[in-house]
């Protein structure tokens, strides 16, 4: 399948990749036990941003003088189009671990190292199921179809089941572990895995935070599957695809500790998000009838997901004023 990316161009992406890695590993304190406030989130969340913003002016630049203004202008807006699509359904997945780490009850400097298997997991995951898709829609264009049926199934389903919490005490993955496991009651710090000894045996045993761990990474699969098919509406060069999917994933970790405290302010995004997918179906439906061009998609995306959370912070302050005062 054609690509704007060569070789150069593919390896300085994954040092890209790599350096920001370490980053968000080392210098912000990934590897310790730190509780992240606000404000040191929000500042990474920008810092993320800018560095996507900036390789997408930098290939612009680049494709602009090599190949042409209009073939810059194309892959820039596919790259951007991209980026805010994977980063506004990634939201649903930081609604998804807020969830679960509420549903442990797992203490906010505890979170930080299941976060970073569940960056690491969904970076490898999407990378191989984007390579396979880009083959598989290269070899089966019909795929194509298959695809936005999905997406505009999921969108419908999002939007009917938007009010409904999962019954995680009920989830299959976790009663099949503590079937087959031992399950500690307790927290033991960062620790996934304890020994006690038991009749004078040494037992392992899995933690809670295991159990978090275990679901976060099987959100992340579920939301893949969600997630890769519609970046493919906007566009299938291998390059574009990757480098949108990884730079969305890359600030995750940030925009799950600034959403922490405030998650419930958000209640109608998850229908925002529900409309996108069922627009970036529709895309898909329509690719070889009329294709809907990616700056007009951009734009859609964007008053969708600007509209939702309009609208949900309007009606957050609507709920907050008619509460009653509470009296000292």
């Amino acid at each position: 399948m054609e690509t704007i990316g060569t070789w150069w161009m593919w390896a300085g992406f994954f040092v890209i990749v790599l350096a920001m890695l370490a980053v968000d590993l080392f210098a912000t304190g990934g590897g310790k036990s730190h509780r992240v406030g606000f404000r040191e989130a929000a500042g990474w969340s920008a810092v993320w941003v800018g560095v996507s913003l900036g390789f997408a002016a930098a290939l612009w630049f680049y494709l602009d003088g090599a190949v042409g203004r209009e073939v810059a202008n194309t892959k820039a807006l596919e790259f951007l189009t991209g980026y805010l699509i994977e980063k506004s359904l990634a939201v649903d997945n930081v609604f998804v671990w807020l969830m679960l780490f509420s549903f442990f009850a797992i203490p906010l400097e505890l979170q930080k190292r299941v976060l970073i298997y569940g960056v690491l997991g969904a970076i490898v995951l999407r990378t191989v199921m984007i390579f396979a898709g880009v083959w598989l829609i290269s070899q089966f264009h019909w795929l194509l179809y298959v695809f936005g049926a999905f997406l505009l199934i999921t969108g419908v389903k999002m939007w009917w089941f938007a009010e409904q919490t999962p019954d995680l005490a009920n989830n299959p993955v976790i009663r099949w572990i503590r079937k087959h496991m031992n399950v500690s009651d307790e927290l033991h710090g960062e620790r996934f895995f304890v020994t006690r000894e038991v009749a004078g045996k040494a037992v392992r045993y899995v933690t809670p935070l295991f159990l978090v761990l275990v679901l976060v990474e099987l959100s992340d699969v579920i939301f893949a599957v969600d997630s890769i098919p519609a970046i493919f509406a906007i566009t299938t060069d291998p390059f574009i695809v990757l480098t949108s999917n990884i730079f969305a994933i890359l600030g995750l970790r940030a925009m799950y500790f600034m959403l922490a405290g405030m998650a419930d302010r958000f209640s109608l995004l998850k229908y925002g998000l529900a409309l996108v997918l069922v627009f970036i179906g529709t895309k898909m439906l329509l690719i070889d009838l009329y294709p809907i061009p990616v700056p007009i998609s951009l734009g859609v995306v964007a008053v969708i997901i600007t509209t939702s959370i309009v609208l949900s912070l309007r009606r957050d302050a609507r709920q907050r004023a008619a509460e009653p005062v509470k009296q000292s």
